[in-house]
């Protein structure tokens, strides 16, 4: 069978990441990479003997088939379109854009052209969150009624930690609720099998003002680095954003987003209550699936393929006792976005681009609600 060739654009946290999990990827062979520096992109490179190459390069080249897009929001829609009017195949880190109408020009491109696209909600495939949307399928969590969670980090606490996404030009009008709160609203979306339709946000910025290093740092380098001198500069995009929702009629719930929360290194937590029992889960501690009983003892269990759902444990590749993580997560999204490359008729078993836009629909109601203090209805976008 012929092996897929990808190359990867960005030269961040992010970029190592997908060349990482690449390396881990059946059929796929990564042929270059590209990012604003040069230089950068020769020092990635060199690390997994994968040339240097510009975006406009790997464009004009037939034989690569497919782009990762690793690189600062605001400059997402603009590499999206142009790999797909080349026609790449393309994976793009979240957000796909920066507002609705990029979004959805780009879901429309994709369509138009046939080519495969995907929105790196990675987080969906941790084993145990399958197991939850899994449980739910079954039915064994009965009516839902509330969700509950939160998504805090802690990487960005001092006004002297400063990232790309602090500076809306380069990541957009918010911060917090599109960097990590999006994944939220992802996860919980896909297990519970409903959509938010209708919220109210209330978005706070702690540090009006953060002092920006002269040079520039890999994320979540912070903590790392020394004093050095700085710029002060405006902050726009948001530390911290709580948001009350509705699913429908019956459902509510409740989650905060923070970037600010002291201890918290990447605290994802999902709730989900039912009529029947409950689940939680936390990403600190993925291998655990807390299950709440009414009338039974509580139970955790942990991540075992042979005792999970069917369905759950096509997500889980190490026997039980055998941890799987963050870049496993990675691995499995890739996997599934180059098998239905190389084979046609496979099934799509990851996000797409409506995915993306379906997050950018409940990323503008939330800046809407927080700036006019009010309900707001979430369109529900295909």
């Amino acid at each position: 069978m012929k092996r897929i060739k990808t190359a990867v654009i960005g030269t961040g946290f992010m970029g190592r990441v997908h060349l990482e999990a690449l390396r881990r990827t059946e059929f796929v062979d990564v042929v270059a990479v590209a990012g604003r520096k040069p230089e950068a992109a020769e020092k990635l490179g060199s690390g997994f003997a994968v040339p240097a190459a510009g975006f406009e390069q790997i464009l004009l080249d037939p034989q690569i088939d497919a782009v990762h897009i690793c690189t600062p929001n605001a400059l997402h829609y603009a590499m999206v379109k142009d790999g797909l009017l080349a026609g790449k195949h393309v994976l793009c880190e979240k957000p796909l854009a920066i507002n609705v109408g990029e979004a959805r020009e780009l879901v429309e491109l994709a369509s138009q052209k046939k080519l495969r696209n995907c929105i790196c909600h990675n987080l969906r495939y941790y084993p145990m969150v399958q197991q939850m949307r899994a449980m739910r399928e079954a039915g064994e969590l009965g009516d839902i009624l509330a969700v509950q969670g939160t998504y805090s980090q802690d990487w960005l606490l001092y006004d002297t930690d400063w990232n790309w996404r602090v500076d809306a030009k380069a990541g957009g009008p918010s911060r917090v609720m599109a960097d990590i709160g999006s994944h939220w609203f992802d996860a919980v979306e896909q297990i519970t099998g409903l959509r938010v339709t209708s919220l109210c946000a209330d978005l706070q910025t702690f540090h009006r003002t953060r002092k920006r290093p002269k040079h520039a740092r890999e994320t979540f380098a912070n903590k790392m680095i020394s004093v050095e001198v700085y710029i002060e500069e405006p902050v726009e995009t948001e530390d911290f954003g709580a948001v009350m929702f509705r699913m429908g009629k019956r459902v509510r719930g409740s989650m905060t987003a923070s970037q600010v929360a002291a201890g918290r290194k990447n605290g994802l937590r999902i709730e989900v209550y039912g009529s029947k029992s409950s689940v939680a889960w936390s990403q600190e501690r993925p291998d655990e699936l807390w299950i709440g009983h009414r009338n039974a003892p509580n139970q955790i269990i942990l991540k075992d393929p042979s005792l999970l759902d069917g369905e759950a444990r096509k997500f889980a590749d190490l026997p039980g006792g055998h941890s799987e993580g963050y870049d496993d997560t990675f691995k499995q999204i890739f996997r599934r976005f180059y098998a239905s490359i190389r084979e046609t008729k496979t099934a799509i078993e990851y996000p797409q681009f409506a995915d993306g836009l379906r997050q950018m629909t409940i990323l503008e109601a939330e800046l809407k609600s927080h700036q006019s203090r009010a309900w707001i209805d979430v369109p529900n976008e295909k």
